[in-house]
């Protein structure tokens, strides 16, 4: 199951709306066949062990990281086709919460004489599966915001410079990390600060995530890096219902999708746009914003994990800090996020906290 964990690990990021599977056929003490949910969510992982399995998957332990589907969609269900390959069992790392199977997938499989293992490693499966599962019970996509910093907590000088904070190696784990998301989200203040391309870079990446940019009024020009980019790589933009028409034409002429999502005043309801997003398919949104941006989304509650960098300098209280604000009217309200991973990269340090 560990195996079929890393393996559902490779599809972070590009099966969306599916989730990311992964699936191991053992026959005789050995591996006969693996496979993981290819890009844009099918072939699925069970189809690929099978394929590679051939006649050696009859009698075999299946182990998959989610249960098998059990709804008819473009293929039949990957329950009925572990049952028709004849796998003599079938061990699972979690029920999928999906209403379409939900169970369904062990039913089948038990109905037909197979055994079914449960819940091996599913603390380790629901982790990896935290985009999808979010996505399906409760609406909205699993939210990590990325923060970099000095030691004092700044992300800018009084004159507004911030390239570079950190160095090449946190970079790089930037990148890394857009990869594993479905999309990348800044907003309106950051595209016109930095003009960012939010694409993935200097890994040796074999696709780009989408691209979001959340702007109520459409302030950030067509002619900016993400819309001479929309051809190349998918850019989505959303936007308010007070947006100006010839700012829409102007970006709809790149090639970008727009989105309109309701507003509270001049800003963008986070929530519902977040809903909206979901609604789309997407399960894990990294999110690279100024201040601004990241304490609303922490007021709103959206924020699921925190990725912090911070490097080894001081800026001082003119610099610009990394947070705004919260609204904090006593110590007993502050959000206080848990550690899970700490890593020194290069000479910067990093920390992942779940909220």
């Amino acid at each position: 199951m560990s195996h079929a964990l890393a393996l559902a690990g490779r599809g972070l990021g590009r099966t969306w709306p599916n989730p990311a599977v992964g699936c191991v056929i053992v026959a005789g003490g050995r591996v006969v066949g693996r496979g993981w949910t290819q890009p844009g969510g099918r072939p699925h992982a069970e189809r690929m062990a099978l394929a590679q399995a051939g006649a050696a998957a009859r009698g075999a332990t299946a182990y998959v990281s989610l249960e098998p589907c059990a709804h008819h969609g473009r293929t039949t269900p990957c329950a009925e086709a572990l049952i028709t390959a004849g796998v003599a069992r079938v061990v699972t790392a979690q029920t999928d919460p999906d209403p379409r199977v939900s169970g369904r997938g062990h039913a089948l499989l038990r109905a037909a004489g197979i055994p079914v293992t449960e819940g091996v490693l599913e603390t380790r499966a629901r982790q990896l599966q935290a985009g999808f599962l979010k996505r399906i019970t409760q609406g909205l996509p699993f939210v990590t915001l990325k923060l970099a910093a000095t030691l004092d907590g700044r992300i800018a000088t009084a004159t507004g410079e911030s390239r570079w904070i950190t160095g090449p190696e946190a970079r790089r784990r930037v990148h890394l990390m857009r990869m594993t998301h479905d999309a990348v989200l800044t907003s309106s203040a950051t595209a016109l600060a930095d003009d960012p391309e939010l694409t993935a870079r200097d890994i040796g990446a074999t696709h780009q995530p989408l691209r979001l940019l959340a702007d109520s009024g459409l302030k950030t020009p067509a002619h900016s890096r993400l819309g001479r980019s929309a051809r190349d790589w998918p850019v989505w933009v959303i936007h308010g219902p007070a947006a100006p028409h010839p700012a829409r034409t102007g970006w709809a002429a790149t090639g970008a999708r727009l989105i309109e999502a309701p507003a509270d005043g001049r800003h963008l309801n986070l929530t519902e746009t977040f809903r909206l997003l979901a609604a789309e398919g997407l399960t894990r949104i990294l999110i690279e914003a100024g201040g601004q941006f990241a304490a609303a989304l922490i007021r709103a509650r959206l924020v699921d994990e925190l990725a912090l960098f911070q490097a080894g300098c001081l800026m001082g209280g003119d610099g610009t800090p990394v947070l705004g604000p919260l609204g904090l009217e006593a110590l007993a309200d502050a959000p206080r996020p848990r550690r899970i991973e700490s890593a020194t990269l290069g000479p910067d340090t990093f920390t992942r906290w779940s909220f």
